[in-house]
């Protein structure tokens, strides 16, 4: 499952928002995200900005004021459902408190995604458990004890742990690719029997790609119109080009995981008369003469005694006359 994280990219601007919806779907992501809060109920006027938001933003701005600059408002959630509905793709987005959980589960979403930033966050976790939807859980800044204090809190307002998808995932805007460490994405998997995915902050498309090899069953992606645009997450964002060939190549990498099961596939069944040998006569054979080392060898085509019986072969009678590059039949 692609989704498509527009997030806060939209500053505001319900047309921006809308195109970023068209952006997604003409990508051929799943879902499009964002994000869904309350600049009140999510930070307090004298809470800092991350490093990453203070470069991309006015530094006498604090971060209420700029969240509340990129609010939703209920009815601009509305339109964007519509939008979505109108041009193929998934609403989702992202509740950052209880009440916007409840909020987003009236617009008819039918799983929660919980951010980073709310691992630590008991009661939240504890309601958004008991709303009885499948999880998306973004473990940034996480440990793997922090991961499984999470889940125990979903098991006991009566999650399964098969209703559960942790994300991988760096909280950093840009991620730099030393600190991806995409291998804990799969020991996450390990550890706690769930399913896994990655939310992707890199800069490009690769790691996300990557990923998927590597066992992924969700990729979560920013993107924007233009990455020049003012905002905290544009600079890390991909832009509709660039989300397009990601898609494209997880489409394929997918299709090129197939079911594991090593055998000759269809497309290449044809090639075996080509490319593999058969045994034929290295010199003139009579009739009554033994085959030996000498007298036969491996050669294309491979439509004749394969090379594997050679042991059978060598030392047994010509049956008949045999000229030079004939195949060998007994």
């Amino acid at each position: 499952m692609i989704i498509a994280e527009a997030g806060v990219n939209h500053n505001g601007d319900i047309a921006m928002a809308k195109r970023l919806i068209e952006v997604a779907a003409e990508a051929g992501a799943d879902m499009v995200k964002f994000q869904t809060f309350s600049a009140d109920r999510l930070a307090t006027g004298t809470a800092g900005k991350a490093e990453y938001q203070a470069q991309s933003t006015s530094a006498s701005e604090s971060q209420h004021a700029m969240l509340s600059r990129l609010e939703l408002s209920a009815e601009m959630h509305a339109v964007l459902v519509e939008h979505c509905r109108q041009h193929g793709i998934a609403f989702f987005s992202t509740g950052f408190d209880v009440q916007s959980l409840d909020f987003l589960v009236g617009l008819g979403l039918d799983r929660i995604k919980i951010p980073s930033g709310e691992i630590t966050n008991l009661p939240y976790l504890r309601h958004a458990g008991g709303l009885g939807k499948p999880l998306i859980l973004s473990t940034g800044m996480a440990s793997l004890g922090e991961i499984e204090g999470a889940l125990a809190v979903f098991e006991a307002a009566g999650v399964t742990r098969d209703q559960v998808t942790v994300l991988h995932c760096n909280t950093e805007y840009p991620t730099p690719m030393s600190d991806v460490n995409l291998r804990a994405m799969q020991n996450i998997g390990k550890a706690f029997d769930v399913a896994v995915g990655y939310s992707d902050h890199t800069q490009g498309i690769e790691v996300a790609i990557a990923a998927v090899a590597l066992g992924a069953s969700v990729i979560e992606k920013h993107f924007t119109l233009d990455r020049s645009l003012p905002g905290p997450d544009h600079g890390a964002s991909l832009e509709p080009d660039e989300l397009k060939a990601m898609v494209r190549a997880i489409r394929n990498i997918e299709a090129a995981m197939g079911d594991g099961v090593k055998r000759a596939s269809p497309s290449e069944t044809k090639n075996k008369p080509i490319a593999r040998k058969s045994l034929v006569a290295n010199a003139p054979i009579r009739a009554g003469e033994k085959f030996t080392a000498e007298n036969i060898t491996a050669k294309r085509p491979g439509t004749g005694i394969s090379p594997m019986r050679w042991d059978e072969v060598i030392g047994r009678m010509a049956s008949r006359d045999f000229a030079a590059d004939e195949l060998i039949s007994l």
